[in-house]
């Protein structure tokens, strides 16, 4: 792991955003606005350019520092741009997937963390899900879109490449928070493509099972 990613710092900035998802080889576009946030932002500009994504696990409390995940996702910045009015519009492309060791005591107005990667070493290299998911992927993707009301380029989802419609339909979908973190924590690409079918098929039947009953 150290000699495959030896500029990957293990202390880096956290962004705890809830319904947030980041994985390896994503890009996630990011409005930053907040002031601690802003400075979080600056300062990764001036070190390892990285910020690491992670959910929070309990609602904002005015004076109480949230709970957050064990597991997160390290991002690099790859897209910077400030507006007029003073915010950054920047996006993240996922690198690895990490588990919190500490979090330290800092006196930046953002959270800092310690961390380990060496349970996610195989983001460095994933293998691909086999190819006999794409058909069962689709049909429940087709669906669970029809019954959100999402509309999408089939051609393009039909054609990508598998390993990168799972991450991205697993980053886009607005799944629940809680989801989302399952989706971070399977273990490889096949794991995160089987909880996607999983998860769209519950949705699409509870719909169904909600449905009123006609009656003739």
């Amino acid at each position: 792991m150290r000699s495959a990613a030896q500029s990957v710092p293990t202390r880096f900035p956290i962004f705890p955003l809830e319904g947030a998802l980041l994985l390896p080889g994503g890009n996630l576009p990011l409005n930053i606005f907040e002031p601690r946030y802003l400075a979080m932002v600056r300062d990764a500009m001036r070190t390892h350019r990285v910020i690491g994504m992670i959910q929070p696990t309990e609602p904002e409390q005015p004076g109480r520092r949230r709970g957050i995940y064990r597991t997160g996702c390290l991002g690099g910045i790859t897209r910077f741009a400030e507006t007029d009015d003073g915010r950054f519009l920047i996006t993240l492309t996922g690198l690895c997937r990490f588990d919190v060791v500490e979090e330290l005591t800092v006196t930046t107005p953002y959270r800092q963390v310690v961390a380990d990667f060496e349970r996610w070493r195989g983001d460095l290299a994933p293998a691909d899900p086999p190819e006999d998911l794409r058909p069962r992927l689709l049909d429940a993707t087709c669906a669970y879109f029809r019954r959100r009301g999402i509309e999408t380029d089939w051609e393009a989802v039909s054609g990508a490449p598998l390993a990168a419609l799972v991450t991205s339909l697993a980053m886009l979908c607005p799944f629940a928070p809680t989801e989302k973190q399952a989706l971070l924590e399977a273990s490889s690409l096949e794991d995160q493509a089987e909880l996607l079918i999983t998860l769209m098929d519950m949705d699409v039947r509870a719909d169904l099972a909600s449905a009123p009953l006609v009656r003739h």
